[in-house]
């Protein structure tokens, strides 16, 4: 998986409705605003995330649906991590998007990283096609 591209879908609705998403995308940055006390898992997820990984900000498309949206598709450029907060430098490169895509479970705030598989591909490239 070192030399694969790796996708990751994350989301940006602090307290599942205060969307930060434009202002991510006016400052060119994806943040997990909250630190390991509140998830361990979704934290050390995004800690996994690097320079040249693509990242994609999705939206749930309401309760009990099966998609997602897909708002925002970037290019990570740099990771700042601590104890509070994982920072993502991003060069977004697709901004302002509606793509209906299935969420195959990607509900969290982190989901990655992906690569491409028979399995994975198309939906990869619903995603982050531009």
């Amino acid at each position: 998986m070192d030399n694969q591209q790796r996708y990751w879908l994350v989301g940006a609705s602090w307290n599942g409705v205060d969307h930060q998403d434009e202002k991510f995308v006016k400052n060119h940055i994806w943040v997990l605003g909250w630190g390991i006390d509140e998830d361990k898992v979704q934290f050390e997820a995004a800690k996994e995330i690097r320079p040249g990984d693509r990242i994609a900000i999705k939206r749930m498309k309401g309760r009990g649906s099966p998609m997602i949206a897909i708002k925002h598709i970037g290019i990570v450029k740099g990771v700042v991590e601590d104890d509070e907060r994982v920072i993502c430098s991003v060069d977004w490169i697709g901004i302002n998007l509606e793509r209906d895509v299935a969420s195959k479970g990607c509900y969290a705030s982190v989901h990655g990283p992906f690569v491409r598989t028979p399995e994975t591909s198309a939906w990869i490239n619903e995603i982050f096609s531009l």
